[in-house]
């Protein structure tokens, strides 16, 4: 089944705009550098200018550019370069450095180096104390986002091991050959099945130790955690998930309808049908773009409960969140329904008493709405997976196959 996480989190990150630079004229030298900051980093914001009467006017000014580096033409001669950031009044500099010249077919080196002894010797005792907390702060953002590069890099991680879990079929035919049997061919993908999600849950159990206040960790988590039959623990996740999004400023909505979804299938495959509703119209409601799969998985995962145990609770179930998810779609014959019809046939066929039999002629009669359902999928994917069953079971009540899907006849014919 399709499930999709947009899960990333974002960096701290700062932007700054840059300003004009003039156009020197000929014959001209050349003038680059980097500003660095006093805490240690990057200057990204402000200009570096070149003054010949002592920073009183600027003859050039130069923009740093997203790396803290500049660059610039000049006439030849003797220069004050002046570093100054966005809120620096004309009159005042940030930093300056003296009697640098400019040579004709030279490219000068001018740092401007902020975090140098000297400069920050300049500085006064208020200035210093607040350059330290300004340091204390910029470690902690720095170390903030190291964890959070490893998090997304696990999150990365994580989502390609439960995507590889639905290729796991493919996978095992694979490793074990044409030849292979069907029993070893399941026994192989459900191995590779289980290894994958134990995988993401060793990864996302340490990721939510970390930062446990992050609801697309535990959704993850949840994910691997069902995937292994563990409901408890990721029925636990999910509740997570969704106690962490009620408190968020700003929800997470896919990760509220992963959550929801994922509380709707344990429940689905523990036979508490109402539970799944609810938890399923929950994902809808919560994430509208994506209900139509929701809606979807909600069918699919009470198909291979009813197939597991037939109750026929879960099989009326089955029919009923069919016809929900169809009725979900702008469009009724979307290719994309076909299963979901096939579902619906299939539901009411299998319903105890859903087929019953003519006393008089003792034809088989299919319940009502199963004939159009099967007839519709054929119509929608008349190739498909089950076209083969579905042809079967109509032939087996003598049900014309419908023309719209099969090949009709040629003219002169």
């Amino acid at each position: 089944m399709k499930r999709t996480f947009p899960l990333w989190l974002g960096l701290l990150a700062f932007s700054l705009l840059p300003a004009l630079a003039q156009s020197p004229s000929a014959p001209t030298g050349k003038i680059h550098g980097h500003v660095t900051n006093p805490v240690g980093t990057n200057t990204t914001a402000g200009t570096v200018s070149l003054s010949n009467d002592d920073g009183h006017t600027d003859k050039y000014s130069f923009p740093l550019d997203a790396n803290g580096d500049y660059k610039g033409e000049a006439s030849p001669g003797t220069y004050m370069v002046i570093f100054r950031a966005p809120e620096t009044p004309k009159d005042k500099m940030v930093d300056s450095f003296p009697s640098v010249k400019i040579l004709v077919g030279q490219d000068i080196l001018q740092d401007f180096d902020m975090s140098r002894k000297e400069y920050i010797d300049k500085l006064d005792p208020e200035q210093k104390k607040q350059l330290d907390e300004l340091k204390t702060k910029n470690a902690a953002a720095m170390k903030a986002n190291e964890v959070i590069k490893t998090l997304n890099a696990d999150i990365k991680a994580a989502a390609q091991d439960l995507k590889d879990v639905d290729s796991a079929a493919a996978a095992a035919a694979q490793q074990l050959g044409a030849s292979a049997s069907k029993a070893d061919l399941d026994a192989k993908t459900a191995e590779i099945k289980t290894a994958k999600y134990a995988d993401a849950e060793t990864i996302m159990l340490k990721d939510t130790g970390l930062r446990p206040g992050e609801s697309v960790l535990w959704a993850q988590l949840g994910q691997a955690q069902k995937g292994l039959k563990k409901y408890d623990e990721a029925g636990a996740s999910f509740k997570k998930v969704l106690d962490l999004e009620a408190q968020s400023k700003k929800p997470n909505l896919q990760a509220q309808g992963a959550a929801d979804e994922g509380l709707g299938e344990i429940a689905a495959r523990q036979g508490k049908i109402d539970d799944a509703n609810a938890a399923y119209d929950a994902a809808a409601k919560v994430n509208p773009p994506q209900a139509p799969m929701y809606l979807k998985n909600e069918a699919v995962i009470f198909f291979q409960a009813a197939q597991t145990n037939g109750d026929a609770k879960i099989i009326t179930a089955q029919v009923a969140a069919a016809e929900k998810a169809i009725a979900s779609s702008t469009d009724p014959k979307n290719p994309n329904l076909a299963l979901l019809y096939y579902l619906k046939g299939q539901g009411l066929i299998s319903a105890p008493g859903g087929v019953t039999e003519d006393p008089k002629t003792h034809k088989l009669i299919p319940p009502a709405g199963s004939i159009e359902a099967f007839q519709t999928y054929l119509e929608l994917a008349p190739t498909g997976q089950f076209s083969t069953d579905v042809k079967g079971i109509l032939a087996g009540f003598n049900t014309t196959v419908d023309t719209t899907y099969s090949n009709k006849p040629k003219k002169g014919k």
